[in-house]
Formats: structure tokens, sequence, C-alpha cells
């Protein structure tokens, strides 16, 4: 598969038309014979890219105090946590905010105030905050994350991560795939058995199928 993979990553990026940004390069699964309505059966993944992301990951934290100075110090966006009930009743605010971040942290006492207010429009969007307890740097969460890509199916037989980006060299973009694809294999109960189709394509570029064989 490793020889496939890179085949694809190689297609897909000469492919790829030239944009005046750098584009992600994403791994589609379309999974067959799993009943996806048991949550059990559905993937969730955290998975550490070796190679990262090949780009600035964007994060928020709400905080107050110390540990928005801290979050600050570390190049994470702050949020007072002041403005978290005036956010639940601007949907709109809301919403552009979620989608501006990657990953979202808070200060625990926070946590249900987040959830009352924002849960209804972060935890769709997979980015209920990550809690921060008073002795952890947010800094050090936030070094992880950057290499961080979330793989979740739903309730949905296809569906997609971004696995690194174009100012990526091929060899660095084949041993994320790899990892992505190790993952996702490894939840399901027949492994490879369970995969339908495998494509990987940039993120405007057409995709390129990987032949997948059981």
């Amino acid at each position: 598969m490793e020889q496939k993979i890179q085949e694809a990553i190689k297609n897909a990026i000469e492919g790829a038309p030239e944009r005046k940004f750098v584009e992600s390069l994403d791994m589609a699964f379309t999974i067959k014979d799993v009943d996806l309505k048991n949550p059990n059966n559905r993937i969730q993944e955290e998975i550490r890219l070796p190679a990262g992301r090949g780009k600035q990951i964007k994060i928020a934290m709400f905080a107050a105090s110390d540990a928005a100075k801290k979050a600050k110090d570390a190049g994470i966006h702050v949020i007072d946590p002041s403005e978290i009930e005036e956010l639940g009743k601007n949907k709109g605010k809301a919403k552009k905010i979620a989608n501006s971040f990657d990953f979202f942290l808070s200060e625990v006492p926070h946590m249900g105030l987040i959830g009352r207010y924002l849960g209804v429009v972060l935890g769709p969007r997979g980015k209920m905050p990550r809690p921060v307890p008073p002795v952890v740097d947010p800094a050090a969460i936030a070094a992880g994350l950057q290499s961080t890509t979330v793989v979740k199916s739903r309730d949905k037989v296809t569906f997609q991560t971004s696995f690194g980006t174009l100012a990526q060299s091929e060899d660095e973009l084949l041993k994320n795939a790899m990892e992505v694809y190790t993952r996702v294999t490894s939840r399901l109960e027949r492994g490879v058995g369970n995969i339908r189709s495998l494509n990987i394509k940039t993120t405007m570029g057409p995709a390129t199928r990987v032949e997948v064989v059981n």
C-alpha cells in the first residue's frame, strides 16, 4: 500500500492547478460493512503526524488572568470568558470564531458555560475545547496540536482528513499519509477489508484513487 499511496500523492501534486495559496492534501476514505449507527463503530482519532501539518495551526483559548497571559505568550489567541454568553446569543459571530480556529482550549472552570452557550456551535464541528488544568502550561498542549490532525467519520461512510500541505516534501507527505492510513485501518474490524475506496487530493485538485486490495 505504501507504494500505491506514494504514487497517488505524486499524481495529486502533479495534477494540482497552480493556486495563490498553499493547498492541503487530503485523504478520503469510503468504508463498507460497518454499522455507523452504533457509536462504538464510528472513527474518531487524533493523529500526530510525524512530519507535522505543513502549516501553522490556529488555536484559541478561553482564559483569564495568569492563564490568559501564558496563552498569549505562547501565541494562542485568547477569548475572554466574559464573552461566552454574548457569543452564545450571536450565532453568526460564534460560527465565525468556530471556523477561524482549528482547536480550542479552555480553563477548566469555563467548560460548563462553554457547553451551555457554545456547545451547539462547537460540538457539531468537533471543536469543543480541551480543558487545561491550572498546573498545565497551555503552550505544551498547543505545541502538540500543531502536528495533530483529526479523523472523524461520525455516521457517514465517507470522510476525509488533511495530512499535510504542498509546502512539504513527498517523503514527508508519505510518512503522514501512512500514519493516517494505519490508524484508520486499525480501527476497522476487518482492516483494509472494510475500505470500499481511498482517494488522495489537494484542496481544490482532482482526486487520485488508490487501489485498495484486500
